[in-house]
């Protein structure tokens, strides 16, 4: 197979994309020199675009004949985004199947891949892979892409063991991450035992034994590293860095659409509610308050609290935003960056800050009430301690510096384009040094995704309600 600069997917990578695969093919073998490894590690950034790195190496690989079976292995909240973008990028045959629900239902879901045509994608998550071990090395994938991969940088654990395991089966591995070392450098091993163990080798012990200095009660503790040069020089032998700042021609803002899927009984109560607000709008009067009281509530729901029928309380109905939110404070406090949280509502608000104070993770913050807006914002600009600024959009869209962080997240939005816009400028602004990264949380099968439309297209959801207003809901208002 020659080395080439077209890659079969359905967008122009940046320089240091093809930079990228050309590498991993190089490594594998497949490229202008002989294989030294049959995994790769892509090492990028938040904002740089790994996801469509790994799409085009797999497709590359896929119409050379290299591999027909690939297992995609991620955090729960970053499945959907990978069947999404692969459905978005992936110029060549492929059929992808999501693992979830039960093991009868996985299982018959790699049956269903077996049989089909394409490349066959299985993606699933951390948790459900080593309790499936069995059943996925049984698939046998000719190649497996662990996401977000200092998920198994413990090597005792046991999604860890199961993926050394099943990283023997594959002929080729990729770990994907911004930061393979968290807490100290031997957090490398268990990540490349599954890439190759021929690389640290296939026992801890004799690993730390190289790369650590024990001392301490019992000459357990580790005091300090050494002969960390060769540790580096093989780590960097099969993986690729990506920086936004070394990533040149990047534009100056990235933006990036996290899919969310909802839990199976929240999905019923959204569909309930969407059912009996297109019914009330039918049969009654159409103006712009009564559609948009309808989407609020629908909008509510998807950032997972809702007023409970008295309206007495706010009552939880859906953990899966936040635990995809949660999965992004994690990446960013292993880079040591911070990060700016927009949300609209206020109980949405209230249960980020609650999460961060439980983790011990400082933070700033401005909603409605509170009075001196100013010191929180200082706080968060000077203060190397305070890692997350959380904003409730009608209230920081406009006037406030957030320079210290180039990273900002869409928990919730309005309806409104300027409001957005203005949240956006944020952390977009003179004073920022850094390329700017925008990640936006969308609820799938939801008003999400019509908000999400509309603000791409500059537009306020209000301006569309009267004439339009079906088009706002799942079903079309049939």
């Amino acid at each position: 197979m020659q080395k080439s600069k077209t890659f079969p997917v359905k967008a122009k990578l940046y320089s240091h994309q093809v930079a990228a695969v050309e590498f991993a093919l190089d490594i594998l073998g497949y490229g202008a020199r002989d294989p030294t490894s049959k995994a790769v590690a892509v090492l990028a950034e938040m904002g740089t675009g790994k996801s469509l790195i790994t799409i085009a190496l797999a497709g590359q690989l896929f119409t050379s004949s290299c591999i027909t079976k690939l297992l995609v292995i991620a955090p729960k909240s970053i499945v959907g985004v990978w069947e999404a973008e692969v459905a978005k990028f992936a110029d060549f045959d492929f059929t992808l199947e999501v693992l979830e629900g039960s093991l009868n239902e996985k299982v018959k879901a790699l049956e269903r891949l077996s049989r089909a045509s394409g490349l066959k994608v299985a993606v699933v998550n951390y948790e459900s892979a080593w309790r499936m071990e069995q059943e996925l090395a049984r698939w046998n994938p000719c190649m497996i892409v662990c996401d977000e991969s200092s998920k198994i940088k413990n090597p005792q654990a046991k999604q860890s063991k199961a993926l050394h395991r099943l990283g023997r089966v594959s002929r080729h591995n990729v770990i994907l991450t911004g930061t393979p070392v968290t807490n100290n450098p031997l957090d490398f091993y268990s990540q490349y035992k599954f890439l190759d163990e021929k690389i640290f080798g296939s026992s801890f012990f004799v690993f730390r034994a190289r790369y650590a200095i024990l001392g301490g009660y019992g000459n357990y503790q580790i005091v300090g590293y050494k002969n960390l040069d060769d540790l580096t020089s093989k780590a960097h032998a099969v993986a690729y860095r990506i920086t936004k700042a070394e990533a040149l021609d990047l534009p100056d803002m990235v933006d990036i659409t996290r899919h969310i899927n909802l839990e199976p009984k929240t999905a019923e109560i959204y569909k309930r509610i969407e059912r009996e607000s297109i019914a009330e709008l039918n049969s009654g009067e159409v103006t712009t308050p009564n559609v948009l009281t309808k989407l609020l509530r629908l909008s509510q729901i998807t950032g997972g609290y809702i007023k409970s029928d008295d309206g007495e309380r706010v009552e939880c109905v859906s953990s899966a935003k936040m635990a995809a939110l949660i999965d992004i404070i994690d990446e960013c406090m292993e880079q040591d960056k911070k990060l700016v949280i927009f949300a609209r509502f206020v109980p949405e608000i209230e249960a980020i800050a609650r999460w961060l104070t439980s983790s011990k993770i400082a933070y700033a913050l401005i909603k409605g009430d509170v009075k001196d807006r100013a010191a929180e914002v200082a706080k968060f600009q000077t203060d190397p301690d305070c890692k997350v600024f959380i904003g409730q959009l009608q209230t920081t869209g406009m006037g406030l510096t957030l320079t210290a962080a180039d990273t900002a997240v869409f928990y919730s939005v309005s309806y409104n384009f300027a409001d957005y816009e203005q949240a956006k400028a944020r952390i977009h602004r003179i004073g920022q040094t850094n390329k700017c990264t925008y990640i936006h949380l969308v609820a799938k099968d939801t008003v999400d995704e019509r908000v999400a439309e509309a603000l791409a297209a500059k537009k306020n959801i209000a301006d569309l309600v009267v004439d339009n207003w079906r088009s706002l809901f799942k079903n079309g208002g049939n």
